[in-house]
């Protein structure tokens, strides 16, 4: 089997993924974004709570803990049980294994983070809204480039949801909100940004260009995956990195 992407690895963790009990966790997720969207469409009156409440829970808590959860179970679940070794000893490269894994998990993120942030954004703007359409597009920049950090979390601690909290916590959450610089290494910022492009509206707080999310987004995720592959070239077939 060659090529950069697998499908029989990409099938193969699609399944896993979704059959581990934390899959509970990012499958309730969408479910309670789309239950307060539906409360709030009915209740509130201010005219811009759409872009503020989408824009906040959407890209800060539903979108990036959905990624956190799928990126990290995609692979480090197997580097934690030890069937790593298994998939290491065939003929896949491990390019291919860490491509194939982070395609799957930007699928399952898709599924139950983006599809859900453009359901809700249609419920409370229509379907052919431009918030409806932004965050549908911001959602799926936060897909990809979320889902390479964690894959590469992943592959370089046993605790990466502990260490892929602290990141969100402190890093986009915190500092990404308080200090300038460190907005252009803030997926969260590169996701609203995209978004703000075509919605224009200040309530999502964007701080960044287009260009500028689009080109960062793009750097950041070709770089963890890039130390996410070369990481997993050090393992050895006994099941410890060399």
């Amino acid at each position: 089997m060659s090529g950069l992407l697998n499908p029989v690895v990409l099938r193969i963790t699609l399944r896993a993924t979704i059959g581990r009990k934390r899959a509970l966790v990012f499958m309730l997720t969408p479910i309670v974004l789309l239950a307060i969207t539906v409360v709030l469409r009915l209740v509130a009156k201010s005219p811009v709570w759409p872009a503020e409440f989408l824009g906040d829970f959407g890209f800060t808590v539903v979108l990036p803990l959905t990624a956190l959860i799928i990126g990290t179970s995609a692979l480090g679940a197997e580097i934690d049980d030890g069937s790593i070794i298994h998939l290491l000893a065939t003929p896949v490269t491990r390019l291919s294994v860490v491509i194939s894994k982070f395609v799957a998990a930007v699928m399952l993120t898709i599924l139950f983070g983006a599809i859900p942030e453009f359901l809700a954004a249609a419920i409370a703007k229509g379907f052919a809204d431009k918030l409806t359409i932004g965050l549908g597009v911001g959602a799926l920049v936060a897909s990809i480039a979320y889902n390479a950090i964690f894959v590469m979390l992943s592959v370089l601690t046993t605790r990466a949801i502990a260490v892929g909290l602290l990141y969100l916590l402190i890093w986009e959450g915190l500092l990404g909100n308080l200090v300038g610089g460190v907005r252009v290494l803030s997926v969260g910022q590169y996701s609203v940004s995209v978004a703000n492009a075509i919605v224009h509206s200040s309530a999502l707080n964007a701080h960044l260009t287009l260009q500028t999310a689009i080109i960062m987004a793009t750097v950041v995720t070709a770089v963890t995956l890039a130390v996410a592959v070369r990481r997993l070239s050090a393992f050895a077939l006994k099941g410890e990195a060399v």
